[in-house]
This record gives C-alpha cells, structure tokens and sequence, in this order.
C-alpha cells in the first residue's frame, strides 16, 4: 500500500479527535461542488457572452447537479490574449484599487455595475456564480496608493513587495500584520458579494502556503454576510496543512493544473492516494478541472481542439474523480457539447458515489491495479467497485473478494458505463485495456 498512508491516517484520527462535524445546514459544500469553469476553453479572454451561453446550456444539466459558472482568471484585463499572460498589462480596476471586469469584455459591467448583472443573469437559470482572483494587491494599485475603501490607509500601506507570483505580474501579497490589510479584503469581498458571487477561486495561495492571507479571505468571507464557497489555488496543497485547510475554505487543489494527457491523469491519481483518508463532508480536496469536450479555443495551453484523452481515459478519469468525491468543474465549452462528453457528465452511478458517496477509499494497490469501493443510499442502496488500469498494458487477473474488503458478495455486478450484467462469481475478474477502467455496481441487501 502507499508508503505515506500510515503518516496520512495518523493526521486523520488526531483530526478526528476534536473535530465536531457541521451540519449540512452549516456547510457551504455539503457535497462536492459541480460546475463549469472558463479556464480550460478560453483562458484568460473569456467573454460575457461566452459565459452566458455556457450557462443556458448548463441549465439543461442543472437536474444532475451542475451548478456553478466560474469566469476564471484576468476578466479585469482588456486585452488579454490567449496562451498566456502580457507582463505589466493595464488592469481595470476602480479608484478603491480593486479589480473590475473590463467593459469591451462584460459590456454589462459598465457605469460601475461590476458582475452584478452577469450574476443575475446566472441566477435566473437556477445557477450560482463565481470567479477568479488572485492572491493580493494589484501592483498598478500600490503603483497609484490608491485609498483601501472606508480607511485612511492606502495599497503601499499593505503591499508586501517581495510576496510575488512567480508565473504572473498583476499583484502584490498583503502583509496581513499590516494596519489597514484585512480591510482592503474585507472590502473586496463585500464588493463580490454585491454583485452576488456565489463561489471564489483564489490563486497563488497554496505554493508556497500563504496562511495569513487564506485566513484573511476567509475572514472576509464571514464578514461580507454571503455564503461563498472558497476554493484555493493551485497546489499541491500541503498534507499537513489539513487543520487550516478546512478551517478556511471548501475545496483546495492537490496538484498543479490538469490537461488532457494521460501522464496529467496518472499523476493526479496518485495525488488522490494521498488524500482520500482526509475526505470529509464540506471539505474537498480538489483533482482540478475536467479537460473534456471542446477545449483550447483560445485556451492558456494547446489550440482548439477535442480532448486528446481516448474514450477509455476519459472515463477513468470521471470514475476516480467520481469515487474519489472530488470537486466535479468541467472545462470544456457547454456551448458545444458533444453527445459523449454529455454522457460522461450524465452518468447517474459516477454522480452518485461522487455526491452522496459513503466509505469511499482505496481498497486494493498492486502495480498499475488500483481499486477503490464506495458505497450509497441515493435511489436504493448500492456498493460500487472501480477497477482501474493506470499501466501502459492489458491486465488480466482474478482477486479474491476479501482483498478488497468484500465477504462473498455472490451477486451479479452492473457495469455502469455499458449497462451490461456481470454473473455472480467466486472471485473479482479484472480485464481492462491500458488506463481503462470498469465501474461496477450492486444493490445492497
């Protein structure tokens, strides 16, 4: 088994020694979020009408549970291009030194009305709203030491100089001992919450970790008086940092971002081993996006294009994400869906173990086998079995059922993906192609 597991379980019994569980009336994820997320189509150039095209097709898939439009990074810049970001680039922001959409972009976020309208338009199809920030003070801000909202401090007051990221040029960090530091996020989250966000992806907090500034976000989460799911970025998120983690924010990234290679899926597989002990309600750690569909259209990485996962790929990765309750944030364009990606975002057995999952774990690691067992009471209770071939070869092999945990199910099994009936048999047959995997189900006595 991983070598790290007994460092992992440890974590999760002192977690669990004084932890008390929130309802799901005190939750703001009480199950792992679904939604989409500009990123992976467009980039940094996302436009107001893509969002919104975007949302009217995710309506149609509200009844499976998607639900959050996310206008990833840079929406605040006006000629944003796309692979990558323009060093120094003129940033629309108000004269509070706070970022605002750029107007030849959200045409509706003129005179001052910032997401407001973009947000209720995503409200009207029964969706929530969110955005991209990144961690800090725009240095064009500290560059003007324009005033923080409501104070007689101002941006060069807070900025912490030398608290850079390393792959973009926009900000500053916020030294948080500073007088005047909670007030300038305090003051941009109250202007989030007034144009209704429902959801923030704050980037540049997690590499390194920067506790000071996640706990002020989270502060002014709590002081804005909206319920805002806090989603951090990009990772890999510190292990030991969990306390943190789910003291301040609702879903946070275990790797760095995802595409659509095989070596990407692998490697986020082998992320979620060390994690999945430390899966709680409210509190997700996060694969990343989903690098399905129609991508790169004017995307950071690769131009437009289909996924380059094979099918088989792509359904192993919406069974690990599934089984492994991570976040579910689609990156390709909704607009364009094709009939077997929507079949991939439809499946009712993925989305159960995901949503409503119960003993999710790792039940069985041997080379390139792994194999994980979940449980659910959504619809009739079912046991779910994902066999997994994450090596470059065919497998063929037969397990016992008790290696997995199971005592003689004796049962046939549904494959989820076919709809075919598996007999009942003495052993667990496993025949999968290279990085093909098998979602098998059975109703529980």
């Amino acid at each position: 088994m991983h070598t790290n597991w007994k460092r992992i379980a440890f974590f999760a019994a002192v977690l669990a020694s004084f932890a008390t569980p929130l309802t799901p009336a005190q939750q703001l994820a009480p199950t792992p979020p679904m939604g989409w997320n500009s990123w992976d189509s467009y980039g940094t150039t996302v436009r107001e009408s893509e969002v919104k095209a975007n949302a009217d097709a995710m309506a149609t898939l509200k009844r499976f549970g998607w639900e959050y439009i996310v206008v990833d990074i840079q929406w605040y810049e006006p000629n944003a291009k796309a692979h990558g970001y323009r060093a120094g680039a003129q940033l629309a922001m108000d004269s509070n030194g706070r970022l605002v959409p750029a107007v030849n972009r959200f045409p509706s976020a003129k005179d001052g009305a910032g997401f407001k309208q973009l947000a209720t338009y995503v409200h009207s199809k029964g969706l929530k709203f969110g955005i991209h920030i990144m961690r800090g003070i725009p240095r064009q801000a500290v560059a003007q030491n324009t005033p923080i909202m409501g104070t007689a401090f101002h941006a060069a007051d807070v900025a912490d100089r030398n608290s850079v990221c390393t792959w973009n040029t926009d900000m500053y960090g916020v030294d948080m001992t500073k007088p005047g530091a909670q007030a300038y996020y305090d003051s941009l989250v109250a202007m989030y919450a007034g144009w209704g966000v429902d959801f923030i992806k704050a980037d540049d907090m997690l590499r390194p970790y920067h506790d000071a500034e996640i706990e002020g976000l989270h502060k002014a989460i709590a002081h804005s008086g909206r319920p805002i799911v806090l989603s951090l970025s990009p990772g890999p998120a510190p292990v030991d940092k969990v306390v943190s983690l789910r003291t301040n924010a609702q879903m946070w990234r275990i790797e760095d971002d995802l595409w659509d290679d095989w070596k990407s899926v692998r490697n986020m597989a082998s992320r979620m081993e060390n994690w999945w002990q430390l899966v709680e309600p409210g509190h997700w750690p996060d694969a990343d996006m989903l690098p399905l569909g129609h991508i790169g259209i004017r995307a950071e990485r690769g131009d437009d294009r289909q996924s380059r996962l094979t099918q088989d790929e792509q359904k192993t990765m919406m069974t690990l994400w599934g089984i492994a309750r991570s976040p579910l944030m689609f990156g390709g364009d909704l607009a364009t869906l094709d009939p077997f990606t929507r079949s991939l975002l439809t499946n009712a057995d993925v989305l159960a173990i995901n949503q409503h999952g119960t003993g999710n774990k790792l039940a069985y690691k041997e080379k390139d086998v792994r194999i994980w067992t979940a449980r659910t009471t959504k619809g009739g209770a079912s046991d779910y079995i994902a066999m997994i071939n994450l090596g470059d070869q065919p497998i063929e092999q037969d397990l016992p059922w008790a290696s997995i945990g199971i005592t003689n199910p004796n049962k046939p099994l549904r494959d989820t993906w076919t709809g075919t009936t598996l007999p009942a048999s003495q052993t667990l047959h496993i025949r999968l192609n290279p990085h093909a995997s098998m979602l098998l189900s059975t109703k529980s006595k």
